[in-house]
């Protein structure tokens, strides 16, 4: 299977917001989700559950310099863009002395 990249939609039908988030978590996938609702409860809920990198509430997916972007899952491990991002590009190294 492949990632899709977009603008895409996939839209299936459920009973309820349980049902939704176990479609949108059971892909192998997750850089990005989109969660589309003025309650905030509802918003605070998908948010906290969703299995993605970056959740977007009434907007579509983007990439802010200021904030790190990247996926869990099949789509990726760590994140680029902003200090988080430079941090995983960086090399460490730890010097003790007695």
């Amino acid at each position: 299977m492949e990632e899709a990249f977009g603008p895409v939609a996939t839209l299936y039908r459920v009973d309820d917001r349980a049902e939704a988030l176990r479609v949108a978590n059971q892909t192998s996938f997750g850089l990005s989700s989109s969660v589309w609702t003025t309650d905030a409860e509802e918003q605070d809920w998908f948010t906290g559950r969703l299995e993605s990198g970056a959740v977007f509430v009434n907007g579509m997916t983007a990439s802010f310099p200021e904030l790190p972007f990247g996926g869990v899952k099949a789509s990726g491990y760590g994140r680029e863009l902003a200090a988080e991002g430079i941090r995983e590009f960086c090399n460490l190294k730890t010097v003790w002395r007695a």
